[in-house]
């Protein structure tokens, strides 16, 4: 939840029940009527150019954005340093998987998961196929095929594009829902598989498999990229940055190199003649692998990711990078990198889903894909900082402004106009994603929960103490779940859990509990399943001596924060809601709605609508925060974001 204005809580409610539509041209301020909000749109509430994947087809580097609507493919040549061809598809909201036969494009998109055709001659753009949700992988074989990678059911299809015919193998392996890369060669499709990993090998005629992953490395998570040429396969296996390099005419023996420096992916991998090209995260750097040795060619800034590497020429031809939102060129003789911006060369950025919001005094913050929207309230404007991840968490601190990065849980700290931003650390214990924060006033400490990384079990408390920099995670502190919501208060912080503890895993318990946890003794004090069947405790806050959380299913329970005891319940909606406190009350969005919660001393709260018709298009959970005064409300309807005023 929004925990920012929970030190103004005003006992005097002024009670908003006026039904409020926020249809309107962008940036109009609508009126409402003396007693009731205003609505007054800020435009797109964050815009990025960021991109997944490449294929290089002719002389043209080819891309296509992902988290924007409608997805855009460009091709970037090189040479002019310009997106000189670019279109949109009709379905699709971005895409990790490109490969090519000749001049012909296939793009495996997620939801849904279409497989479109480009003539790159005409740049006309047919759907062939459609394999599911979501696309993770896909490639060419030698005789024309197109063989993909799927998630949720993990599974492995092929496409004929002589025929139109498609054929599925079936899931690659049973219990696993991601096969995240693909290779494939004229007798066997190579499927990389997580959250638990396996590389299975599949007989093209046969469909026969079997897993050629030693056993030594099955305790990684993913087999997360492939690259094949000719009877050498290399395979990067994630979290610890590893590459095995196979030959595929004797699977049995791979060569391991391992990637230094603490780096945990191996996000590109290209094979080149005898050398091997790739790329790591977090530290964005590029190697190569020659003679049995792996030399560090450098990096083009710090986490940096690279979607595809590019070799032309020989063994000294130029070395090309296509990353989130660049393409860059390594002089190999000077060691360094210059870069592209695609959005300046022709893909412009567009509204975004937007994952996180936050206010300060001068700003708004709003996070997406590689970046942060700084809204200059001041001035009416925007600019947007680059990060090397996607803000889960923004937690406002004084003069600064704290982030909880996703992925690899890492910890960073900028001012509120975007500038200063540095890393703090990283949570590690087996962490991915952030997911709430809240600041302790009393012990002047960042708290921070986590869901752990795929595959794995049991998030995290985190207790980033401001005065001294000390971190304490605290692990398993929600039992056999992961940590969704936080909120905190003399010292007290109250702990909302989901019974799913990461993708990949199934639920240990029935239902999820709230905990009560003493930071200052390290003390579960209490912990509760207050509503029958809830799966996740989406949001909590204290307003008014009361702990109020949300569930996944819409529900509302309201308890006593002493001992943990269900007050009282209600029905909010049908979907998850975010909670925030501003000056005249308790309120909260389901993404259709704002609405009021209304504390009734002899019964349920009375809940009524302040704002309807938001259709907020966001990343995951709904998004509400309160105006540093507590006066406004900021929330997104479809991709803008909205000032709400007026509130009483």
């Amino acid at each position: 939840m929004d925990k920012r204005f929970a030190r103004g809580m005003i006992a005097a409610l002024v009670s908003c029940a006026g039904l409020v539509s926020v249809s309107g041209p962008a940036r109009a301020t609508i009126p409402v009527g003396a007693e009731t909000p205003t609505v007054t749109s800020l435009g797109p509430a964050s815009a990025v150019t960021s991109t997944s994947v490449a294929e290089q087809v002719g002389d043209r580097i080819w891309t296509i954005t992902s988290g924007v609507s409608p997805v855009q493919v460009g091709a970037f040549d090189p040479v002019g340093k310009t997106v000189d061809r670019k279109f949109s598809l009709p379905t699709g909201a971005g895409a990790w998987a490109m490969t090519h036969i000749g001049t012909d494009l296939y793009i495996g998109l997620y939801t849904p998961g279409d497989v479109y055709k480009v003539d790159t001659t005409t740049g006309t753009a047919t759907k062939v196929a459609q394999f599911g949700s979501f696309v993770w992988s896909i490639a060419a074989t030698p005789d024309g095929k197109i063989v993909a990678g799927t998630y949720p059911d993990g599974g492995v299809h092929e496409y004929d594009p002589a025929t139109g015919a498609t054929k599925s193998y079936g899931a690659a392996i049973a219990g696993e829902q991601y096969v995240r890369s693909i290779a494939a060669d004229a007798t066997t499709i190579y499927a990389g598989v997580g959250t638990k990993a396996h590389l299975i090998a599949i007989d093209r005629a046969t469909g026969d498999r079997r897993d050629v992953l030693p056993a030594k490395y099955a305790d990684r998570t993913f087999v997360a990229t492939l690259a094949l040429d000719g009877t050498k396969l290399a395979a990067g296996l994630s979290p610890t940055g590893t590459m095995l390099v196979f030959d595929t005419a004797d699977l049995s023996n791979p060569i391991e190199v391992q990637t230094p420096g603490g780096d945990q992916y191996v996000t590109a991998i290209t094979l080149s003649g005898d050398d091997i090209y790739l790329g790591t995260r977090p530290s964005g750097t590029l190697y190569r692998y020659r003679d049995n040795a792996l030399t560090r060619l450098g990096s083009p800034y710090d986490g940096a990711y690279f979607n595809r590497i590019f070799v032309e020429g020989s063994t000294s031809g130029t070395i090309r990078a296509e990353l989130t939102s660049q393409v860059v060129d390594f002089d190999e003789a000077s060691g360094t990198f210059t870069g592209t911006d695609l959005g300046q060369a022709g893909l412009p950025p567009a509204p975004e889903q937007v994952m996180a919001l936050a206010a300060t005094p001068s700003s708004v913050l709003v996070s997406g894909k590689a970046g942060v929207q700084v809204h200059d309230l001041a001035a009416g404007t925007s600019t947007r900082t680059f990060l090397p991840g996607e803000a889960k968490t923004m937690t406002p601190v004084g003069k600064d402004v704290y982030l909880g990065v996703y992925t690899l849980a890492r910890l960073w700290q900028m001012k509120p106009d975007g500038t200063d931003l540095h890393e703090l650390g990283q949570i590690g214990n087996e962490q991915t994603r952030p997911t709430d924060a809240a600041y302790d006033d009393r012990s002047q400490t960042w708290l921070l929960s986590t869901e752990p990384d795929y595959g794995k079990y049991d998030g995290t408390l985190v207790e980033q103490h401001l005065d001294s920099g000390d971190r304490e995670v605290h692990r398993g502190v929600v039992p056999h779940q992961s940590v969704r919501s936080v909120t905190t208060a003399d010292g007290i912080a109250f702990l909302g859990g989901a019974t799913r503890n990461s993708l990949g895993t199934d639920p240990i318990l029935p239902e999820a509990t709230v905990v009560a946890f003493d930071l200052r003794r390290n003390k579960v004090l209490w912990e509760t399943a207050p509503l029958s069947g809830a799966q996740t405790y989406s949001d909590l806050v204290l307003y008014r001596g009361r702990l109020y959380a949300t569930t996944d299913d819409g529900r509302l329970a309201v308890l006593d924060p002493q001992t943990g005891t269900l007050v009282t319940s209600v029905t909010l909606g049908t979907g998850q809601s975010r909670l925030t406190i501003a000056r005249s009350g308790l309120y909260g969005t389901d993404n259709k709605r704002v609405f009021k919660i209304t504390p009734n001393p002899t019964g349920a709260p009375t809940v009524s609508t302040v704002v309807d018709g938001l259709g907020a298009q966001i990343y995951s959970y709904p998004l509400i925060t309160t105006s540093y005064d507590g006066n406004a409300l900021y929330t997104i309807k479809g991709r803008d974001l909205v000032r709400i005023g007026g509130l009483g």
